[in-house]
């Protein structure tokens, strides 16, 4: 049975430009993903929103896990606060499977975002979730909570996002989704 470290966002002091934290919504997400998960067949752990981001990568690496999923939601740079919009998934840049796995969350995270021209995989080497887990990562930005019309989206749509995010995970795994 396939098994997924889930991480949603530790970061209670990023706000939404519409109320809520983004460990808040990335953590509504996750709870969200829990019953497709069981319902397909793949075993899960989660990291807790007390756990610093150092402690939720031990417990990872700690685990025999085939995957690691970061959720999370972005912010754009001061000068361009509240302008972008769209879904990156992260990935290590020397990854095959990572990067395998970013895409079949593109894939199916394009049949969600109102724009799938702005749902892409990134290639990076810098993000330290990405580094130093054992298992495949992906970091997912299910879009940009300083962005009135994402936030209002992502948060209007969390059981969408939430069922995407395990399709992809299942697509991964070459396992029937469930719901």
């Amino acid at each position: 049975m396939p098994r997924v470290y889930l991480s949603p966002s530790l970061q209670e002091y990023n706000l939404y430009v519409n109320g809520g934290t983004e460990e808040e919504i990335a953590n509504q997400i996750v709870d969200a993903m829990e019953k497709y998960l069981t319902a397909s067949g793949i075993e899960f752990s989660r990291n807790k929103p007390e756990m610093s981001l150092s402690e939720a990568i031990a417990d990872s690496n700690a685990g025999a896990y085939d995957l690691h999923l970061a959720v999370h939601s972005n912010a754009g740079p001061p000068q361009l606060a509240g302008k972008l919009q769209g879904v990156d998934a992260y990935y290590f840049y020397n990854s095959p499977k990572a990067e395998e796995f970013a895409e079949d969350i593109v894939d199916e995270m394009e049949e969600i975002y109102p724009n799938e021209e702005k749902v892409k995989a990134v290639p990076t080497a810098t993000l330290r979730e990405l580094r130093r887990t054992k298992a495949p990562t992906v970091l997912v930005e299910v879009g940009y909570h300083d962005n009135p019309e994402d936030a209002a989206w992502i948060k209007g749509n969390i059981d969408e996002i939430a069922k995407a995010l395990s399709k992809a995970i299942a697509e991964y795994f070459e396992i029937p989704f469930e719901e």
